[in-house]
This record gives structure tokens, C-alpha cells and sequence, in this order.
């Protein structure tokens, strides 16, 4: 059993923090965008690029991701179909998203939206910072470390 990395790569902040830590692991690293993804000629990075739809990127990686893979986005809704596949889920400012925490996690956005949507708050998102990076590399080594552990048959 092999462990892959699937990134939600419209607007993904950390690509190349992803392929250092992959590329340290010896991983393959799938992006997933509507468009506009540099090629690579690493046989270990694939680009796939999806029609426009909403959701096209996040169906195309929930129909290829298995348990035990890592999947990389801010997209809550998304994180919640990985989880539900027992893959390792992870967000840009290195926050994981497991089955304990995206509850609340969908909660949360769903409540942000309504608030959008009614005029009591403007949406702003918080910028993404050094410590946001650094939090991210640090996580998603301890996540794959665990993932490719489990991935060993024993």
C-alpha cells in the first residue's frame, strides 16, 4: 500500500512546501486545479486539471484519494468528504481536520456564510503568515511520517 498526497491546488498557498516534504518521503504528489499549474518534469508530481464546475476539482480528488492518503485544502466542505474516506486531511495553515474536529469545522463555515450572506460580517479572510508555512511543513511531515507508517505492512 502506497501513500499519495492530493492538493486542492486553486489558490494553494504552500505547493512547494508540499513537494519538499514529498519529495523528502519519496511520495507521489497529485495537484488538482481548474487551470494554470506550472508542469513539472518530476515523475513524482502529476498536474490534473479539471472542467470549470464548482466542484469538479473536489470530486476528482474524492474519487481518487483512499484511506490513509493525505489531502491539502481550505475547502471545509471538501475536508469533510476526505475524512469520511479515512484520508489524512490537512489545511494550508497546517490545522488537520479529523473526525473529531470537522464537525465543528462544517459548523463553523456554514455559520461564517450565513453571516455573509445576511450583511453581519464582510467575510474578510486572515491573511496567511510565516508561522501559518512553518506550521504547515511541520504538520504535514508529522502527518505523512504517520501515514507511511501505517502504510507498512506488519
Amino acid at each position: 500500500m502506497t501513500v499519495s498526497i492530493y492538493v486542492d491546488a486553486d489558490a494553494c498557498p504552500v505547493k512547494e512546501e508540499v513537494i519538499k516534504v514529498a519529495e523528502r518521503h519519496g511520495v507521489t504528489v497529485t495537484f488538482v486545479s481548474n487551470g494554470g499549474l506550472r508542469p513539472s518534469r518530476d515523475p513524482m508530481i502529476r498536474n490534473v486539471v479539471v472542467s470549470k464546475g464548482a466542484d469538479a476539482a473536489d470530486d476528482w480528488i474524492i474519487e481518487n484519494a483512499v484511506a490513509n492518503d493525505i489531502v491539502v485544502t481550505a475547502d471545509i466542505p471538501l475536508a469533510a468528504r476526505a475524512v469520511a474516506l479515512n484520508a489524512h486531511v490537512l489545511g494550508p495553515t497546517g490545522r488537520p481536520f479529523t473526525p473529531e474536529t470537522i464537525g465543528m469545522a462544517v459548523a463553523m463555515r456554514d455559520l461564517k456564510q450565513h453571516l455573509r450572506e445576511t450583511g453581519e460580517s464582510k467575510g474578510y479572510n486572515a491573511s496567511f503568515t510565516p508561522q501559518d508555512r512553518s506550521r504547515f511543513l511541520g504538520e504535514l511531515d508529522r502527518i505523512l511520517r504517520r501515514a507511511l507508517k501505517s502504510a507498512v505492512p506488519s
